[in-house]
Order: structure tokens, then sequence, then C-alpha cells
């Protein structure tokens, strides 16, 4: 083996691994919007998690990826720990279709049928078909689907030069007396792990030793071993990627890791039993691409098989092993990781933001009621809501500018650019909740109030700022788009209230009725509830845009109050009516 031949093999293994990592992503982002729509409908069925582990697994053609990808689920809250067992299980499956894949380049035969079935001769036809949509075609998705196509004639090229490149290996010596210690399956199973933890993936590992079998001087022997053994290294990963996370998540990690490890040692011990007995004559035959592909199905297929029905076990093994250590902040459920994932980012950043919504209503509601009856320790709570609140903001702003930098499809982009509106909003009507708080703590140190008919009027402002909030949050948190199209009637009534309550102050004023002090901090409570209206009107107009794919909020907003929409106009009339003064 010469120094063209290493170089071959570094160039043909560099592109396997591109071609991988290529291929797994453009289908990542290809599925994305299907994606969370399969994490959403999600239940605690254990063959429900198993299928969605494999079909996902099978997809993105690495279960490292995918139970990265669980850790991370776990981690944000958006799957449990039971659920993560059953989606582990299926993605050890779900990872032997890459293997299988491979094994077509060992096809051999003179027919035509046999020849096309070959990847030196499909793949260039993949390629340039993948080429030409994703650089000529402006569908994103076709785009992404051509880039997967490339992906995989990219990894076929490096698989084919990996293959060529270790054939001289066969007259090596060394490399015979290797792979009999590699037999040995303590030896054979600690170098599958080694050479899985080193490339972070089950999949390339596989891929590595098929190549190796096209020399002919791999037998199943020492194939099971290594084969094994990898299945335990791709563990090395997820292990990784859970550090500095939920309890929750490192205990996905470890129910991957013991998985593997009991699968390896109960179906290692058995083998080596039965050949004992048996002296199965396979051992000593070379293994081909194709018998690799056979073995990693066989194992995985039988050690789920084994463990499937023992899904609480391992979660009592991984709560036993990894133990309780507080609840963890919600936001620190924004993971990283999840980046990968955007339309799993976006679930749970929606999520948050909805908890946002309610603690900021919450309080903007609980600052009314102070207005009515003033409690300082009730304004402390609204203090100390408002920071939450910030800090929502700020950590679900930085995150969401993170994920817009990753490449989404234009559903996911556009959820994130909503998103990021939205907590803008919520966090200035905590602002406000604030703001009538001071009002009140200044009505309450100066000892004034208002007027028995001024108090009349402004509730009658209070009880309809409460219900734009109750509309507003159930448009956010439900989506409900009949409850985003009251919201700006309503918020249109409300300045007409604002305007009118000034007025009457001021004819109040001239009677002697009340005082100019008393005036100033209903101006400051007025806008307040003005500008609060203001904002929820934004975040109704943004869902509706975002509902019909349209991102045109002042379009929408210049639309409905010019009169041009007769549902504006009825809903307006309906809570002119509701909200009429008694003067």
């Amino acid at each position: 083996m010469t120094i063209f031949n290493v170089l071959s093999l570094v160039g043909g293994l560099s592109l396997f691994l591109f071609g991988m990592n290529i291929m797994g992503n453009a289908l990542e982002k290809r599925a994305g919007s299907r994606l969370k729509k399969i994490l959403a409908s999600l239940t605690s069925s254990p063959i429900k998690g198993l299928m969605l582990g494999l079909a996902v697994t099978a997809v993105i053609q690495s279960s490292s990826a995918t139970t990265v990808m669980v850790v991370g689920f776990v981690n944000s809250g958006i799957m449990t720990l039971r659920q993560a067992i059953n989606v582990i299980m299926g993605a050890n499956i779900g990872t032997t279709v890459t293997a299988w894949l491979l094994s077509l380049t060992g096809i051999t035969g003179d027919s035509l049928f046999i020849q096309m079935l070959k990847p030196t001769s499909f793949t260039p036809i993949l390629a340039l078909i993948g080429a030409v949509m994703h650089l000529f075609l402006k569908d994103v998705r076709k785009k992404d689907t051509g880039e997967a196509l490339l992906g995989f004639a990219v990894l076929m090229f490096g698989m084919d030069a990996m293959s060529a490149a270790v054939k001289p290996l066969a007259d090596i010596p060394e490399f015979g007396n290797i792979l009999i210690m590699l037999s040995n399956p303590i030896f054979g199973v600690l170098a599958g792990a080694l050479l899985t933890a080193i490339i972070q993936s089950s999949s390339a590992s596989v891929g590595i030793l098929q190549a190796l079998a096209a020399t002919g001087s791999v037998t199943f022997g020492s194939a099971i071993p290594i084969i094994m053994g990898q299945n335990i290294g791709t563990c090395v990963t997820a292990l990784l990627s859970s550090v500095g996370t939920s309890k929750g998540a490192r205990r996905a990690a470890m129910v991957h890791l013991y998985f593997n490890i009991i699968g390896t040692v109960v179906l290692l011990t058995l083998f080596t039993i039965a050949n004992a007995i048996f002296d199965f004559a396979f051992v000593e035959q070379s293994a081909n691409q194709a018998g690799i592909a056979s073995v990693h199905t066989a194992f995985n297929l039988i050690c789920t098989t084994m463990l499937f029905p023992f899904g609480k076990q391992l979660e009592r093994l991984a709560c036993a092993t990894v133990r309780e250590d507080g609840q963890a902040d919600e936001l620190q459920m924004l993971d990283d990781r999840l980046l990968a994932t955007p339309a799993a980012a976006i679930m749970r950043c929606t999520d948050l933001t909805a908890k946002m919504a309610r603690k900021s209503c919450t309080a903007l509601k609980d600052a009314l009621n102070i207005l009515r009856n003033y409690d300082s320790k009730a304004a402390q709570k609204i203090y100390d809501a408002e920071n939450k609140v910030d800090e929502y903001e700020d950590k679900l702003g930085d995150y969401l500018v993170k994920l817009s930098a990753e490449d989404m499809n234009a559903d996911d982009s556009r959820e994130a650019s909503t998103l990021l509106h939205l907590i803008g909003d919520f966090e200035r009507i905590s602002d406000h909740a604030v703001n009538l708080v001071e009002s009140a703590e200044e009505l309450n140190a100066k000892g004034i109030s208002f007027s028995e008919q001024g108090k009349k009027e402004i509730e009658v402002l209070y009880n309809a700022l409460e219900e734009i909030l109750e509309l507003t949050l159930s448009s956010m948190c439900s989506r409900d788009m009949t409850a985003a199209a009251l919201v700006e009637p309503l918020e249109q009534v409300i300045d007409h209230l604002k305007k009118t309550i000034k007025m009457q102050h001021v004819m109040r004023l001239k009677n002697g009725q009340c005082t100019i002090e008393v005036g100033f901090v209903l101006n400051d409570i007025l806008t307040c509830i003005e500008r609060t209206s203001d904002h929820c009107s934004n975040i109704a107009a943004c869902i509706l845009d975002m509902a019909s794919n349209n991102f045109e909020i002042h379009e929408y907003l210049r639309h409905v109050k010019d009169g041009s929409k007769e549902e504006f106009n009825t809903n307006f009339k309906m809570y002119m009516e509701k909200y009429a003064l008694r003067v």
C-alpha cells in the first residue's frame, strides 16, 4: 500500500463524511415542517415513539444525530424521558438503512439491471439531477431535495474511493494479523467503540468497515464484535451533548448508553457460547458489504426486540444513575442543541412565548386591581413579574436571533420572525403594568382619588382592557382567529373611551368637581391603557397575518381602520354599546 493509497483513503473518507453530513442536513430541512407536526402529535404510545425514532433516523441517516436531538427535546420539555426511550430504540433500527445503501457498492454481475444498481452507474445521474435542482430551481423544498441528492452522490463517491484505496491491504500480512486480533470479542468491541467515538457516527463507522470488507480479509468473526462496539461508541455523542443539561436530558443519554451496553453484553455472550458449542462455519467466512449490513440490522433488531418490553426498567436505571438536582428554570430549556432542528426549537419558543404572554397579561390585570384597591405586597409582585418578563424577552430574543441564523424553511423562518415581534409587545405590556402600579402608588401616597363619576367611567375602561387582554391571550396561546379578529375593533373602542373620559374630566374640572393633581395621574393611566391596547392590536394582527401567510401588519390595520371591512364595523358597534359611558 503506497502513500497514494493513503491519500486516496483520506480523500474518500473526507468525501464520505461530508456527503453524509450534507445529505442529512438537507433531508432534515426538507422534513422540517412535517417533523414539527409529528412531534406535536407524539403520544406516550411506545410503538409510535419507536416508529418515530426509526423514521427520523432513516431520513437524517444518523442515530447519533437523532439521539442528540432527543436529548435536546427532553432538556427543553418537548418530550418526556419515557417517550425518549422509545424513540432511541427506534433510532437504533433506523440507522441500519445507511448500511444497506452503502452495500450497493458491493453488487457484482454483468447484466444491465445489475450494472445500473451499482452506485458508480446511478450516482452520476443523481448528482446531475441534484445539481440542476439546487442551482436552478427557486422552490426551497426542491432545492433541499437537490442538495440531498448531491450529498448522497458525494457519499457514494467517497465510499468507492475508500474501497479502492484499501484493496491493497489484503496483501499486507500485518493487516491480516490486526483483523485476527479483532476477532477476539473484547478487542473487537473496543475497536468498534473507539472508532465510532472518534468520528461521532455509527453509520460512518459501519461504512468504513464495509469499505475494509472490500479487501476480502474481514471475516464475520471479526466484524460481529466491531459492529456491536460501534453501537456503544455512538453513545459518546449523546453523552457529550447532555453535559450541562437538565436531569431528564442526562437520563436520556444514559438510557442510550445502557441500551447498547446491555444489548452488546447479552448478545455477544450468547453468540460466543453458541459458537463454542456449534462452531458456526460462517464465522471464518469473508464478510462483504451486504453481509455487514445484515449483521448490523440483525443486531439492532434483536437488541430492540429484547429490550423494548423493559422500557420502564431502563428508565428506573437511568433515574438511579442521575439523581434529582432540583427543578430547572424554564428558560434554561432553550437548548442550543435544538437549533439543529429549527421546527422543534420553534415549538419550544412558542411554548415559552405563551407563558411569557400569560405572565405579562396577568401582571397588567393585577395592576388594574391595585388601582381599584391599593396593596403594597401585590404591587411588589408586579415588579417581580415585570423583571421575569424582561428575562423572558432577553433569553427568547437572543435564542430566536440565533435560530434565525440557521438554515430554515420558509414557514419556520416566518414563525421565528413573528415570535420576535410578539415578545417585544408582551414585554411592553408588562412595563405598562409597572407604570399603572406607580400611578396607584402616587394616588395612595398623596391621599387623592377620582370623583365617584370618574371612578365609574374609568371602571368601564378597565373592563374593556381586561377583555382585550383575554382576547389577545386566546389569539396567541390557542391561535384563536375569531378572538384575534375582535381585538382591533375593541382597541378602537378603548381609544374612544380614553378621549371621552378626558373630556369628561375637563368638564368636571371646570365645575370644581375634580382637581388638576388628579388629572395628571388620570392622564398617565389613560396613556398606559391606550398603549397597552395598541400592543394587543399589534399582537392580534401579527397572529392573523401569520395565519394567512402574510406579514403585513400595518397594511391589515390600515384596512380595518378605514372601515373597509364589514366584520370590523359590526364588532366595533357591538363593543361601543357594551362599553358605553353612562354620563
